[in-house]
C-alpha cells in the first residue's frame, strides 16, 4: 500500500507544492497509484459503492415519491367527495400550481442550500434536508383549502432544495468523472422506481379512504412524511462525508483514503479546499459551458416535467381501467425507464460514444414520442408514446450528469455550479404543469404536447452547442476511460496519464477531428 512522502497527507503535500497541477504533485500521484493493483482498486471502490449506491438510490426514490405524489393524488377517488380537488375546493388549473409553486421555492433556495454543504458537512446538511422535508410533507395532511396546500408545497420545495446537487457535488469527491455514470444510474434508476412504488402506494392507500376520518390523499401525505422522517435517521448514521474526513477513518485505511483522493481528475473537489471561495463563484458565472448545460436541462425538463405531471391524468382518461386500478397504469412507464436506465449506465461505462452524442440519441427519441402525442388518436398508440417518452426522458440524465461532472472545478465552484444550474433547469418544472391548463383540453392537450416537443427540439440544439464548448475535454475523458478499461483487462492499474481540464488538450480543428490524435 502507498504512503505519502514524509508521512504527509495529500492536503499537506498539495499545500507544500502550492498547486495540484505541479510536477511534484504529479510524481507523487503516480507513486501512490503505482502501489495499488487493479484488485486493490476494485476492493476500495466496492467499499465506496456499498456506502453510497443503495443509500443515495433510496434517498432519491423517497425524494421523488414525496414531490410526485401530488400528480397521483389528483386522481385518487376522482369524481368523489373525498377527492382532493373537491375537499379543497380547487379547479384543475388551480391544482397545477401545486407543482409549480414547489419548483419556485426549490429554485429560490437551491443555491443557498448547496453553499452550506462543505461548511456543515454533507452528512449533517443532508440529514437536516431529509428530516425537514418529511416534517413538512406530513403537515400536508392537515391542509383545509387551496391556500394551505400551496403554502405547504412552497415549504416542501424550500426544505428539499439542495438535496440532489449536494449529493452530486459530494460524489465528485469519491468518483472520477468517467465513473459517474454508475452513481447517477442508481440515482435516476431509483427515481424511476418511485413511479412504481408511488402507484402501488396510491393504489393500496386508496382503500384507506375514510379510515380514522381522513381521506385517502391525506393518508398518502401522512404516511410518506413519517417514512421520510425515519429515513433521516439512516442518513445521519450511514452517509459518509469526504474520503479524508475523520469519519472515513472508521472504514478506510489512511492509504485507501489517500488513494481515493489522488485517483480523481485534476478538477475534482478536494478535502483541503476552503469552505467558500468567492473567485470560484465568479469563474462559474463567466463560464459559457454552464449556460449551455442549463439551457439543455431547462428545455428537456419543460417537456419531461409536463408529461410526468399529466401522466396519471392521461392514463386515467384513456379509460383502460377504472378506479382505483387506474393507478397501476403508471407502472409500465416507470418499469421501462428503469430497464433503459440500467442499460444506459452500462453503455456509458464502456465509453463506446461520447456522452453528448449519446444524449442526442435520447433526445431524438423524446421528440418522436412527443410528436406522436399530438398527432395520433389511437388510445393504445398514445399509451405507448407515454411509456417510451418517459423512458427516453429518464435516460437523458445518465450521460448528462456524468458529462456535467467533467467540467466542474473546486469545492465551492462545484457546489455553486450544480446548484445554480439545477435551479435554472428546474424552471421547466414551473412551466410544464401550466401547459396543461383547461383551455388546452379541447383537443386532448395536443397544443401542450406540441409545445413540449418544440422545447425538446430547442434543447437538442442547446446540447449541440454545449458539446462544442466541451468537445476537447469530453473526447479526452472518453480516451482515458478506454485506456483504463484496456489496462484493467491486462491486469494493471492505469496511471500514465489523465484528463486535462484546466489546460485542455486539442483534439479538434474546428468541427473536424484531428488525424494525429
Amino acid at each position: 500500500m502507498a504512503s505519502s512522502p514524509s508521512g504527509k497527507t495529500l492536503s499537506e503535500f498539495a499545500a507544500r507544492e502550492g498547486s495540484a497541477s505541479s510536477h511534484g504533485y504529479e510524481d507523487y500521484r503516480k507513486s501512490v497509484l503505482s502501489k495499488f493493483s487493479v484488485e486493490d482498486e476494485k476492493r476500495v471502490m466496492r467499499k465506496v459503492d456499498r456506502k453510497f449506491l443503495l443509500l443515495i438510490g433510496v434517498l432519491y426514490l423517497i425524494k421523488n415519491l414525496d414531490y410526485q405524489n401530488a400528480a397521483s393524488i389528483k386522481v385518487l377517488q376522482v369524481g368523489q367527495p373525498s377527492n382532493i380537488l373537491n375537499e379543497l375546493r380547487m379547479t384543475a388549473d388551480e391544482y397545477n400550481w401545486v407543482q409549480s409553486i414547489y419548483f419556485i421555492s426549490y429554485i429560490i433556495f437551491e443555491v443557498p442550500s448547496n453553499l452550506f454543504l462543505k461548511r456543515m458537512t454533507p452528512r449533517l446538511w443532508q440529514t437536516r434536508i431529509v428530516f425537514s422535508w418529511g416534517l413538512v410533507l406530513a403537515c400536508h395532511a392537515a391542509v383545509q383549502n387551496k391556500h394551505g396546500i400551496w403554502t405547504a408545497r412552497f415549504f416542501l420545495g424550500m426544505m428539499e432544495a439542495g438535496m440532489f446537487p449536494g449529493i452530486t457535488a459530494q460524489l465528485c469527491s469519491w468518483y472520477r468523472s468517467d465513473e459517474m455514470a454508475k452513481p447517477i444510474t442508481w440515482f435516476i434508476g431509483f427515481q424511476s422506481c418511485s413511479g412504481i412504488v408511488g402507484s402501488l402506494l396510491a393504489y393500496a392507500i386508496s382503500y384507506m379512504d375514510g379510515l380514522g376520518g381522513l381521506s385517502a390523499w391525506r393518508w398518502v401525505y401522512l404516511l410518506e412524511g413519517i417514512i421520510t422522517i425515519l429515513f433521516a435517521g439512516i442518513i445521519w448514521a450511514v452517509l459518509p462525508d469526504y474520503p479524508q474526513s475523520p469519519r472515513s477513518s472508521s472504514w478506510l485505511t489512511p492509504e485507501e483514503q489517500e488513494f481515493l483522493a489522488v485517483r480523481l481528475t485534476e478538477n475534482a473537489p478536494k478535502f483541503s479546499d476552503p469552505d467558500f471561495d468567492k473567485q470560484e463563484v465568479i469563474k462559474v458565472l463567466k463560464d459559457p459551458r454552464v449556460y449551455g448545460f442549463m439551457a439543455s436541462q431547462l428545455l428537456v425538463n419543460l417537456g419531461g416535467y409536463g408529461l410526468s405531471w399529466y401522466l396519471p391524468s392521461i392514463t386515467t382518461n384513456l379509460g383502460f381501467a377504472g378506479l382505483p386500478r387506474n393507478q397501476l397504469l403508471n407502472i409500465p412507464p416507470a418499469a421501462a425507464s428503469v430497464l433503459a436506465i440500467v442499460f444506459a449506465g452500462w453503455f456509458c461505462s464502456r465509453a463506446y460514444l461520447t456522452r453528448p452524442f449519446f444524449i442526442t440519441l435520447t433526445m431524438i427519441g423524446q421528440v418522436v414520442c412527443f410528436v406522436l402525442l399530438f398527432t395520433i388518436e389511437s388510445r393504445i398508440g398514445l399509451y405507448i408514446a407515454c411509456v417510451l417518452g418517459m423512458m427516453f426522458y429518464s435516460v437523458y440524465f445518465i450521460p448528462f450528469w456524468s458529462w456535467r461532472s467533467s467540467t466542474l472545478t473546486g469545492s465551492t465552484g462545484t457546489a455553486f455550479s450544480l446548484a445554480f444550474q439545477s435551479c435554472i433547469g428546474q424552471v421547466g418544472g414551473i412551466v410544464g404543469p401550466q401547459l396543461f391548463r383547461q383551455k388546452y383540453a379541447y383537443n386532448g392537450y395536443k397544443t401542450s404536447f406540441a409545445i413540449c416537443a418544440a422545447a425538446i427540439i430547442a434543447g437538442f440544439f442547446a446540447n449541440c452547442w454545449t458539446w462544442w464548448l466541451t468537445r476537447n475535454v469530453e473526447w479526452d475523458t472518453r480516451r482515458i476511460r478506454r485506456l483504463r478499461i484496456k489496462a484493467k483487462k491486462e491486469g494493471r492499474l492505469f496511471n500514465e496519464d489523465d484528463v486535462k481540464v484546466h489546460v485542455e488538450r486539442k483534439f479538434y480543428d474546428g468541427l473536424k477531428k484531428r488525424a494525429d490524435v
